[in-house]
Parts: C-alpha cells; sequence; structure tokens
C-alpha cells in the first residue's frame, strides 16, 4: 500500500494513541457490533502491534470471551468510528486460543495457526 492510499484510509493523521484503541468498537462489514478492543499486543523488538485481544459476548462483563486477532486483520472505518472485522462467529469461536487472557507471549507454532485461521500474513514477516 503506497502512502496516498493510507492517507486516504485514515484521514491527515495515520497515528492513534493506544489507549483510544483499547475500548473501541468492533463491527462487521454491515454494521453490526461484534465486540470491543481489550488490549493490543505488540512485538518488543520491532514495536508492531501484533495483535488486538477482543471482547465479544456477555452482558456487562460476565461471560464475555476473548479472542486473539491478528492486527491486520482489522480496517478502520472512520465514517463509523470503528474497526471492521470481516469474520462470522463460527470463525471467531474456531480460532487457535493463544492463551486466555492475552498477556503471555504465546508460542510460535500456535501463532502460525492463528495467521492461518484468519489467512494473514505474520507480523514478523511483514
Amino acid at each position: 500500500m503506497d502512502t496516498t492510499e493510507v492517507k486516504n484510509r485514515v484521514g491527515r493523521n495515520p497515528l492513534i494513541a493506544s489507549d483510544r484503541v483499547q475500548g473501541a468498537t468492533v463491527k462487521r462489514p454491515d454494521g453490526e457490533k461484534i465486540g470491543r478492543i481489550e488490549r493490543l499486543m505488540l512485538d518488543k523488538i520491532s514495536g508492531k502491534v501484533a495483535y488486538v485481544v477482543m471482547s465479544f459476548g456477555g452482558l456487562l462483563g460476565v461471560g464475555e470471551r476473548y479472542y486473539t486477532l491478528p492486527w491486520t486483520k482489522l480496517d478502520y472505518d472512520e465514517k463509523l468510528n470503528a474497526y471492521m472485522l470481516d469474520v462470522t462467529k463460527a470463525q471467531l469461536q474456531s480460532a487457535p486460543v493463544l492463551n486466555s487472557e492475552g498477556e503471555s507471549a504465546p508460542d510460535r507454532g500456535t501463532e502460525r495457526l492463528l495467521h492461518e485461521h484468519y489467512d494473514t500474513d505474520p507480523y514478523w514477516r511483514l
């Protein structure tokens, strides 16, 4: 993607503070709310965002499930002020689990499975 295309996708400033991403709404392309971003997982060496942990379901925090998604799977939509995720509920539920809370480092084999599941390039190869 060239810089003009990036500017067209994210407006004038392509940067966003992490606290503005955490808590952001995640929607399907049809506008249905799927969940919200709970935390970002960064690669300590490169500084790249590798994954987001998204909460899904539940009521007032009870019964929520957490799913780790490759960052590259999300697209920001300025008009909807939300991140867009084009996956089904079944795809989310059948995804490999990196860990239950998204806080400890997963092993590389599980990460590969996650990227294969979502058909994305691993962040360490981008």
